[in-house]
Order: structure tokens, then sequence, then C-alpha cells
């Protein structure tokens, strides 16, 4: 099965992100804007078990949390991409840590993580430049509680669903 790890911030923020990704995100149709905790990989039957088990186990441990998205950026020149960008990532920083653990672990890590919600990529250059130029000096401030972490799964249309969620509870 292959499987991604993510939450889903608030309504708000989902349709925020919404307004720009159904133009600029060719993914728009494929998953719901959300912050990716540990990219796609694949999972046999028995990994999926040890990795439900050690999901629930972390859930157990974590309290719901609150996040504030406060900016437009971008990761250009290394892809062009443009996020909501996080007021303080070390909440998600902190919680990709304790799942990217155990069996759940990466084991060479490609990127620094950067906790983010996508609104757009897989863009020309000069798109990039022009979209965020306008964006970098618009006024962002939404707010998220995270509650739960999803695992998710790929359906054979390229779709993403949620396979289970994991309420914290902590």
């Amino acid at each position: 099965m292959q499987f991604g790890i993510a939450v889903f911030p608030s309504k708000e923020v989902q349709d925020f992100a919404n307004d720009w990704r159904i133009r600029h995100d060719p993914k728009y149709n494929a998953i719901p804007p959300h912050l990716t905790i540990r990219d796609k990989g694949d999972l046999s039957n028995e990994r999926l078990k040890e990795a439900v088990a050690h999901l629930d186990a972390v859930a157990s441990t974590l309290s719901p949390f609150t996040i504030r998205f406060n900016r437009v950026s971008t990761f250009f020149p290394v892809s062009n991409v443009l996020y909501l960008a996080l007021e303080d990532p070390l909440p998600v920083q902190q919680l990709q840590q304790a799942i990217c653990s155990g069996p759940l672990a990466i084991p060479a890590p490609n990127f620094v993580y950067t906790p983010h919600v996508t609104i757009g990529q897989q863009m020309d250059p000069d798109e990039l430049h022009d979209l965020y130029g306008n964006l970098r000096m618009s006024d962002v401030s939404l707010e998220s509680v995270i509650d739960r972490v999803h695992l998710l799964h790929a359906t054979e249309n390229g779709f993403w669903t949620a396979y289970q969620s994991f309420q914290f509870r902590g």
C-alpha cells in the first residue's frame, strides 16, 4: 500500500489555500490542503500493522495544539512551490519527529522538514515569481487547531484518502 501521513488544517485555511490551488496546483483534485508529516512510501501488510500501532501510541501522548499561518513563502530555487508558512513551525516539527520514528523512521531525509500548506506547485518560474511578488505582500492571518493525524493511502486513480485517523489523547 502506498501511504503518507498528514494533518488537515481548518476549513478556513483549506478554503484560503484552495482559492489558489485550483489554478496553481495540478494536484488540487488528488488531496485536500494539508501539512505533510511523512512523505509517501510503501507499506506491506505487516508494516502497516506496525505503523498503525506506532501512530496510535504517539497520538496517545499528544495534546491538541494551535498553529498560525502568517505569510506566503516559496521553496524557489529548490522547487517551484508556493506555500502558506507557519508563524512558529516548532510544534509541527516536533509532531513530525515523534511520528517519523520507530517503524516510520525516514532513513536519510533528502531535505530539511518545513511544515507548510502548498498553494501552488510545478509552476513556470515567471508565474511563480509574479504570483509570489503579489502574495508576499498579502496579510495572512489564519489559525487551525491540530488534534489528530491521518494515515493516508493512495487509491488506484491517484487520489489520497484517509485509511485511519488518530486523535490526540494526551
